[in-house]
């Protein structure tokens, strides 16, 4: 079999007080109607990234409303993952000189894990391109395939390389559903599926998003030497071209000239499914130099959800200078906790920032270093985007609303439903 990834049971109720009697119990009834069904969800890594933090709480709630789910991840070595690695930069729109040996480790790689796959599902996700041409092998090898199968990509498809999705398409092709964040993200070729667009979201009750005290906010600034009384900015992200964390490094210096006290965090979770990530990890760490106002970690030394939480909190501002961004759900993390996000103004971060409402959306180093300046220097604006953005998460980016979405989803594909869930849109390629 695939490997089974642990996740620790939860209870839908603990959310009743956060989202109301009305969307918990219309969950409740989708559980009801799919009482049984029995899921399968399939990624490439049970930690590092927001696919992996997602379904840490999707599986053991749609356990708890009445589905028997379980996640798994493929196999793979170091050579699939650098192929993959290069198959997500090049579908964002990176032009790689992709070769028929890098098809063939993919091809070969998701036919060994097809072989893996030992058991039957009433539904089936599969989580972006790593694995997505299982269901291929899966029906060549034995003539046909148990359950409805979807295809989730988290990724911004927009500029995707034309030889990449090209060798992509055909295995999407294969499935009963595909879901995407965006409407535009839907590639205007692919035929086959049943479309969906749903954005991503976070648990509120996560040690990431829970409530902290200042305390603990400050002596967790204290132990990784970050000084709480004085003015921080962070990004949190993996550390890749797409995070622009050399950027990043240039806007805090360009911040630094007005206010000489500012400090930088910079925290990525370095994931077993990115290879590429020391890299950029390097060249950051040359970037910042003996700067020791900037503070580069990760979970390799010791910062976990928690302490994220914290960096989080303790910012003034949260910043994510993403060039391409499938989501971002550290967007969504920091308007939660009541602080305001100046971020790049692609992808899916529009749909969590209301543009000088909530947040700053900006196309430059230097409207990014403007927007910063901006908040830093005036804490009573920033304290007001910040609270008007937790109302906002509230209403459309927390976990039980993906959750229904997702039971939404498999009542349409089995015909339970004859209406489409108005929290997500159908798109007709």
């Amino acid at each position: 079999m695939l490997g089974s990834v642990p996740t620790t049971p939860k209870s839908l109720e603990t959310y009743r007080s956060i989202i109301g009697d009305a969307a918990t119990d219309e969950i409740l009834r989708l559980g009801e109607e799919l009482r049984g069904a029995r899921v399968l969800h399939v990624n490439a890594t049970a930690f590092g990234g927001g696919v992996a933090e997602i379904l840490g709480t999707l599986i053991p709630l749609m356990n708890d409303v009445g589905l028997s789910a379980d996640w798994q991840v493929i196999r793979g070595a170091d050579e699939f993952f650098n192929v993959t690695k290069a198959m997500h930069n090049s579908l964002q729109g990176m032009y790689y000189d992709w070769t028929p040996a890098m098809r063939e480790t993919w091809l070969h790689y998701n036919s060994l894990n097809a072989d893996l796959f030992d058991d039957t599902y009433d539904f089936v996700v599969i989580h972006d391109p790593q694995p997505a041409a299982i269901p291929t092998f899966l029906k060549e090898k034995t003539g046909s395939r148990h359950g409805k199968w979807v295809w989730r990509c988290h990724i911004d498809l927009t500029e995707a390389q034309v030889q990449v999705w090209d060798m992509l398409r055909p295995h999407v092709e294969q499935y009963d559903g595909a879901i995407f964040t965006l409407d535009k993200y839907v590639k205007d070729d692919l035929v086959g599926p049943e479309i969906y667009c749903v954005p991503p979201a976070i648990d509120p009750l996560s040690p990431k998003n829970h409530g902290l005290g200042r305390e603990t906010v400050d002596e967790i600034l204290t132990r990784y030497g970050v000084d709480p009384k004085r003015p921080m900015i962070t990004q949190i992200s993996r550390f890749d071209p797409w995070k622009d964390p050399l950027g990043v490094i240039d806007v805090y210096r360009a911040c630094k000239n007005e206010i000489p006290d500012l400090q930088l965090v910079m925290i990525a979770s370095m994931a077993s499914d990115d290879p590429e990530g020391w890299d950029w990890y390097e060249r950051t760490v040359r970037r910042a130099g003996e700067d020791f106002d900037i503070h580069i970690l990760s979970n390799l030394n010791g910062v976990g959800n928690i302490e994220v939480n914290a960096f989080q909190r303790a910012a003034r501002v949260v910043i994510q200078k993403s060039i391409r961004e499938g989501f971002g759900l550290v967007v969504s993390e920091a308007l939660w906790k009541s602080r305001p996000v100046v971020a790049g103004n692609v992808g899916g971060i529009p749909l969590q920032i209301r543009d000088g409402e909530t947040g700053f959306l900006v196309g430059s180093a230097e409207e990014c270093t403007e927007k910063l300046l901006r908040l830093l220097h005036d804490p009573a604006l920033a304290d007001r985007m910040g609270a008007a953005g937790v109302e906002d998460v509230r209403e459309n980016f927390l976990t039980t609303r993906y959750l229904r979405d997702y039971l939404r989803i498999f009542c349409g594909l089995t015909g339970r439903e004859s209406e489409p869930a108005a929290a997500y849109q159908r798109v007709t390629p």
